[in-house]
């Protein structure tokens, strides 16, 4: 009975694994959809189209984060009829893309890991049971089993390790915190340049007399 157990439980944790590892994907998926904001990418030109027909091309990557950043044309989105419900910024909206496909990413790995932990322990019980030294038909059960789950695991453990990035030639390297200092500077700026024209420099009482 304990070596039908110990195999079952190996399996059935490989199963267990597979679930993790699908959830964790599936939610991925989710928050990329949600993220976007219908915004589709076209991998042919490496741009993203917005539903308003525009596109936004790569600006900076960040290679912390291993994510790559796409804006559109600031006087196009200022210009843009729902441009209050898609982006404040004044410098265009900005949409990024993960360059690592699933699982290499950092939140993926984090998942997978759990993923593959779980096959670990889903071993550990029948191995056990081998080394007390079984009936030979206990053994070959408990064999079964565990060349079974490694061989279904496979497929977890492996697209973990990081594939190389093109980036185009010249393209700027920028972390998160860089981009949002980029960012402010461009609000403070737009913010001092209207408060420079003419009319809000004029001093009270210098209006031309009617």
């Amino acid at each position: 009975m304990e070596t039908w157990l110990a195999a079952g439980y190996c399996l059935a944790l490989v199963g267990l694994a597979y679930a993790i590892d699908a959830l964790a994907r599936r939610a991925a998926s989710v928050s990329e959809g949600g993220l976007s904001g219908g915004f589709v990418y076209h991998q042919d030109h490496d741009a993203w189209q917005c539903p308003q027909d525009q596109w936004l091309w790569p600006q900076s990557f960040d290679a912390q984060n291993r994510v790559m950043r796409y804006r559109g044309t600031p006087s196009v989105c200022n210009a843009c009829p729902v441009k209050a419900t898609c982006t404040a910024s004044a410098s265009g909206r900005e949409v990024q893309r993960a360059v690592d496909s699933w699982p290499a990413s950092e939140a993926a790995r984090f998942h997978r890991g759990i993923a593959c932990v779980v096959v670990v322990l889903g071993l550990v019980w029948p191995i056990g049971v081998a080394l007390t030294g079984p009936g030979c038909d206990s053994l070959f059960v408990l064999i079964i089993a565990v060349v079974m789950a490694s061989l279904l695991s496979l497929p977890l453990w492996s697209h973990l390790r990081r594939n190389p990035v093109f980036i185009p030639e010249g393209m700027a390297h920028q972390s998160l915190d860089d981009a949002v200092a980029e960012r402010e500077a461009a609000a403070d700026a737009l913010t001092r340049r209207r408060s420079s024209y003419a009319s809000d420099r004029r001093e009270p009482g210098s209006e031309v007399p009617q």
